[in-house]
């Protein structure tokens, strides 16, 4: 099976810690505004999915959705979560931790790419999280 996102072990640490404290979480990967191009974790229910969000899969228990528009550029990459030192945005929920979560991509091969073939992501419907 390939995935099209995955998350380092401390990364994946960050959002059990996270969880704990917050509840259910979900990322959003965000299209270049504030934060460029910059993976969110927000409490399940805190961002407002549209019908154009596309769920890339689930990492750390929390569903990663992107928008369809931003997928169209990265459709041919897998996707890392890692986490790293230093201050991200004051909207993510693991800004106060002194860390900030980032993406790190490579080309899937054309082996992968094939497999993804036969499965095509899911848009969200407005507000709802699988």
């Amino acid at each position: 099976m390939v995935s099209r996102v995955d998350i380092t072990p401390a990364a994946a640490d960050m959002v059990h810690m996270l969880t704990a404290r917050h509840g259910p979480l979900m990322f959003h990967q965000s299209g270049g505004c504030c934060d460029g191009s910059a993976p969110m974790c927000y409490p399940q229910g805190e961002f407002h999915l549209g019908g154009q969000d596309v769920l890339l899969g689930e990492i750390a228990g929390a569903p990663f959705y992107m928008s369809a528009f931003q997928y169209e550029y990265w459709q041919h990459t897998h996707l890392t979560i890692d986490l790293v030192p230093g201050r991200g945005s004051s909207f993510s929920v693991e800004a106060p931790e002194g860390v900030r979560f980032i993406t790190r991509s490579r080309l899937f091969s054309d082996a992968e790419l094939a497999t993804l073939a036969k499965d095509s992501p899911t848009t969200a419907q407005q507000g709802n999280i699988p």
